[in-house]
């Protein structure tokens, strides 16, 4: 059985995680190396871990979370399509069993916001463990009058975490923010896809997706 500490340690996936993160540099994209792909594993573990699923899904899940962008070693076009593609070839060649490989890459392939939709359970906590991730230490660029509009909003929110909460049976995004960096409009401006995005997951378990900025509920 195919564990998450045998993908997390190996040499190979972590070679594709980096160089993949390397590309996006040369590119001007936010970080999305180690730090974002293993709290993506992490709450997409548990989100599924709080809705009750079985430990192997959940293992499963982030599995999914931690391979989920290394097909931008590819390009960033399409990258959730070459990332099922690389981590069916990754994860057969491990020995996994074909359901589970199917699982996991029906998962990555649908998580990026131009062609997403959530499939089965792993795709939908992938896509809001993913989407939720907005935070300051995720900008590169420390020269702030340079920002862009993704430099601004990211490096504007102070603290992010997503809730769940069984019992109103809602997911919601709790977001702080500086307003003096970048105004929460600009945050909608180039998140309000994900945010939908996040809303069709929430909806896959019969929940209710929210985001909440400096103490206001928004959605």
């Amino acid at each position: 059985m195919v564990t998450y500490q045998d993908v997390s340690s190996s040499e190979e996936i972590k070679s594709y995680i980096r160089q993949a993160d390397a590309s996006l540099v040369a590119l001007g994209y936010t970080e999305h190396s180690f730090a974002h792909v293993v709290r993506v594993a992490t709450v997409t573990q548990n989100i599924l871990t709080e809705l009750g699923y079985d430990p192997r899904t959940v293992e499963l899940a982030r599995i999914a979370g931690f391979m989920h962008d290394i097909g931008n070693v590819v390009n960033r076009i399409d990258h959730a399509q070459s990332g099922a593609v690389m981590a069916f070839r990754i994860l057969d060649k491990m020995g996994m069993e074909p359901n589970e490989v199917a699982q996991v890459i029906a998962a990555i392939g649908n998580h990026d916001e131009h062609t997403a939709y959530p499939v089965n359970a792993l795709a939908a906590a992938l896509i809001l463990a993913d989407k939720s991730d907005v935070r300051r230490s995720r900008v590169r660029n420390r020269d702030v009058p340079s920002f862009d509009i993704h430099d601004r909003v990211n490096y504007s929110v102070e603290q992010s975490s997503l809730k769940t909460d069984v019992e109103s049976r809602t997911f919601t995004l709790v977001l702080t923010v500086d307003t003096g960096v970048s105004p929460v409009a600009d945050y909608f401006e180039i998140f309000l896809e994900r945010m939908m995005l996040c809303r069709r997951a929430a909806q896959f378990f019969g929940y209710r997706f929210g985001l909440k900025i400096n103490g206001t509920q928004l959605m």
